[in-house]
């Protein structure tokens, strides 16, 4: 079987920022990841246990070039001896293992934050890449290059409107859920050769280093997650995710995830300090209107001008989605669109929704109480699982 990973740099950004702080600031924090798929698959995703364990296994035998570290070395906000780290780093196999179970696919890593953590993307693009390939994939990806033709026809025709305030911006969100890499690479090669004053980068490393293109990304909800397990004050635990962040980055890297256990909690934490020292904030989860709304009265009330703000939006976008937003809060703030799956798997077959998420930090449980009820990510501890919606008071 052809090796589905080609390169450790092939996963996204905020691995590599949320890494980073991991190792400066929590290095022996251990953590467990397990594997779900939210939908249901034409076939059981069981049947391909075999070769997702020969691909992990092929995983597990990479390094980082140093032509891949020299460009990592290259970003501004990642420390030298991180990417000394890097030079050293591998995945161990020990760390991850890939079962059936139920006549499911169960995959769990679990292990030093830090040599785990990085699994996530890996294992997600490769049961897609796998699933997908039972669907003539040749055929999938003639489909899939003609609708993003007709995607490069609804984009210049959307530029030829009179513009907003601020310009409209995406960006490529859909590595994790691919429907193969040489339909991520011609997808991106089409949209930045053909509208480039709209298509303004890529989470996606690999592809980054190779187009030249600027590598989108700063935190995941794992980040934030991680300190509901690190002996800090429950109430507190996005102050302290956030306060070390600041402390890390020093102003870089500045977009903030609001729906970790909800809105209405964020906006409680999110005092002027942290809104005049982050950038922007990235929508994931419940009605986008609704959230655009709070976040902008929200700026009002701590005295801030929106207009030096960005609203980012990366919740199941597609591009008539993203234009709607647009039309609504591109003259109140600046604007930025995450575009994932819609981007690399509309192909004519039903993709996958995986995702593979924090469970357990240092034997604690952790869960996200996102502003989707059907983002709720299954929780260990019924117990903590309560208590953290006592806490943060959100019950729906």
């Amino acid at each position: 079987m052809e090796p589905i990973v080609r390169s450790l740099l092939e996963t996204d950004l905020y691995k590599f920022t949320m890494q980073q702080v991991m190792l400066h600031r929590h290095p022996s924090t251990h953590a467990v990841y397990e594997f779900t798929c939210r939908n249901t698959p034409a076939f059981p995703l069981a049947d391909m246990e075999t070769e997702v364990n020969q691909a992990l296994d092929d995983l597990c035998r990479l390094r980082f070039s140093e032509d891949e570290l020299n460009w990592l070395r290259s970003r501004r906000y990642l420390k030298s001896d991180y990417v000394d780290f890097l030079s050293l780093f591998h995945f161990q196999r020990k760390f991850i293992e890939v079962s059936v179970e139920g006549g499911q696919l169960k995959i769990v890593a679990q292990g030093p934050q830090i040599h785990v953590m990085g699994f996530e993307i890996y294992v997600l693009y490769i049961v897609s890449e796998l699933y997908m390939r039972r669907f003539e994939p040749a055929r999938a990806l003639e489909e899939g290059m003609r609708r993003a033709r007709d995607k490069v026809r609804m984009l210049k025709e959307f530029g030829a409107r009179p513009r907003r305030r601020h310009p409209y911006e995406f960006f490529d969100y859909g590595l994790r859920r691919r429907h193969s890499a040489a339909m991520q690479d011609q997808v991106i090669a089409l949209f930045q050769r053909e509208v480039p004053e709209f298509f303004k980068g890529t989470s996606n490393c690999y592809l980054a280093k190779r187009y030249g293109l600027t590598a989108i990304g700063t935190q995941g909800h794992e980040f934030l997650q991680m300190y509901q397990g690190l002996g800090v004050r429950l109430r507190d635990f996005q102050k302290a995710a956030l306060e070390d962040w600041v402390q890390e980055y020093r102003g870089d890297l500045g977009t903030v995830l609001t729906d970790v256990v909800g809105i209405e909690a964020f906006l409680a934490d999110f005092d002027r300090y942290h809104g005049l020292l982050w950038d922007a904030v990235r929508h994931d989860s419940g009605d986008p209107f609704v959230w655009g709304e709070k976040m902008l009265a929200k700026y009002n009330e701590l005295r801030i001008d929106a207009q030096t703000k960005r609203l980012v939006f990366s919740d199941s976008l597609n591009f008539r989605k993203s234009f709607a937003l647009y039309d609504y809060f591109g003259d109140r703030a600046m604007n930025g669109f995450g575009i994932g799956t819609h981007l690399t798997n509309d192909a004519g077959v039903e993709p996958l929704n995986l995702v593979m998420k924090l469970v357990e930090v240092n034997g604690q449980a952790v869960a996200k109480l996102s502003d989707s009820p059907g983002k709720l990510v299954a929780c260990r501890d019924q117990g903590f699982l309560t208590y953290l919606r006592q806490v943060f008071n959100k019950y729906d």
